[in-house]
This record gives C-alpha cells, structure tokens and sequence, in this order.
C-alpha cells in the first residue's frame, strides 16, 4: 500500500479538522466541489453514469441534465487545481482530497469509461495528494486488484474481503441506519451506540477509515459521530460543519 493511502488509513487523532469532513452528494451544492474544496473538505462524493459514453453527474437518470458532466464539475476543476499548486490539491501539501464516486450505471462498463476518461488527465492520476474512490456499483471484490494502482474501492461492512481485496480498499462506508434509528435529539441507546463503536473500531484494526451515511447531520449528531472516532462526518451542509469543525475544540 502507498504511503499516502497508509495515511489514510490510520485513527483520527482527537483533533477533528475539516479534513474529516464528507461532502455528501456535493453536486447539489450551489458550488459544486467549489464550496468543498475552500473549506479544505478531505472528502467530495458524486453520483454518476455512464450515458452514451458520456459521464453524467446525476442521482438518478431522472436527474441527468445536459452539461453536468465529471468534466465540468470535478476534472476540469481538479486539474485547475493541481497545476495551479504544483502538483496537489490544496495549497497546503500535506492536506489530501478523496475523490468518491458513487456509480449508479453499470458497474464494469463505467469503470471502463472512467479509467479511459481519467488516462486524459495525468496530472489527476500522477498527483500524491487525490485518492480516487468508487462506491455504489463496484466489480465483485476478487476483480479489484485488476483496476489501475490509482482506483480505490469503498468497503462495504458487512462483508468480508481478502487480503489482497482488503489492500484496494481506500475506506469503509454503511448506512447509519443499518445500527441505529437515532435522529439526532437526545442522546444514543447505550445498545446502539456499542454496535457502532464496535464497527469503528473493526475498521480501524484494519488500519481503514469509516464513514455513515444517512446520518443525522445536526451539531449535536457531528458530536456524537466523533466521539465514537467516525473519520468523515457526512454532510449536506458544508458552511455548518466547516464553522463547526473550526471552532472545535483543540483547532
């Protein structure tokens, strides 16, 4: 495993930054990877198809509207970017920014596309500090060390994985749901909230980060979600969390 995705991997110290932030669907943003990549974010997801051999970002086919390519909203911004800032993402070198992308097309035909999409950008496959993610429709896990060294793959808690599947996977993601029905007021079951410091803890002995999605996403929730040691707080509200997370305590 590279040094930079062993960096990944390791237990979030008790300072949270937000380099533990996740911009859930973060093309519904205003700005899409804009708003994200300002506020320094460790994490921007986005949904996407393959639709006559373009990649549309879109929820759903319903959603898919002329011009929001991955080009546009995260390629082409990537790039900017990285060149501008000689080779990173961000200004400051030792910050990272993984890139997930959720698959909601055929899961091999649109890797494919993406991998020939992405041979048309160097400077995003070559630059040390982007980790490119795939979540949603992914190959069986005995197909993932067949993918290029710079496509990672997104785990999937309740199953198990070799360990050479075990190294292509950039981190762990679960529906919080699946463990709790908690929304946010009041305070966790003591019950669920040993199930969920029990699943942090089983990736983090993998040396793996994790994540919930469908998580309450209020002060309070981000709270909670970092007491049990979650390394990306899920959010629709980047401003929020990023004025949370900066005034938390110890930053």
């Amino acid at each position: 495993m590279s040094m930079s995705l062993s960096a990944i991997g390791q237990t979030v110290h008790s300072s949270y930054t937000t380099a533990n932030a996740h911009s859930h669907n973060d093309y519904e943003q205003a700005h899409p990877f804009w708003s994200a990549w300002q506020n320094g974010f460790g994490s921007i997801e986005a949904d996407i198809f393959l639709y006559d051999n373009k990649l549309i970002v879109a929820h759903d086919r319903q959603e898919m509207m002329a011009g929001r390519t991955l080009d546009s909203l995260y390629l082409n911004p990537l790039q900017q970017c990285i060149l501008k800032n000689k080779g990173f993402v961000y200004p400051d070198t030792n910050r990272h920014l993984q890139l997930m992308l959720d698959i909601k097309s055929e899961a091999m035909v649109t890797l494919k596309g993406l991998i020939e999409k992405l041979n048309d950008y160097p400077a995003l496959v070559s630059c040390s500090s982007l980790h490119i993610v795939i979540s949603g429709n992914r190959p069986d896990p005995s197909l993932f060390t067949g993918f290029p060294a710079w496509i990672w793959f997104d785990g999937e808690l309740k199953k198990e994985y070799t360990v050479e599947e075990l190294k292509k996977i950039a981190m762990f993601s679960d529906d919080f749901a699946r463990y709790s029905k908690w929304r946010g007021e009041g305070e966790l079951s003591e019950e669920e909230r040993q199930e969920l410091q029990s699943m942090v803890n089983k990736v983090h002995r993998e040396g793996k980060k994790i994540r919930f999605w469908n998580a309450p996403d209020t002060h309070h929730s981000w709270h909670t979600l970092i007491d049990l040691g979650v390394n990306y707080i899920n959010t629709d509200h980047i401003f929020e969390l990023s004025d949370f997370l900066k005034n938390y305590p110890g930053n």
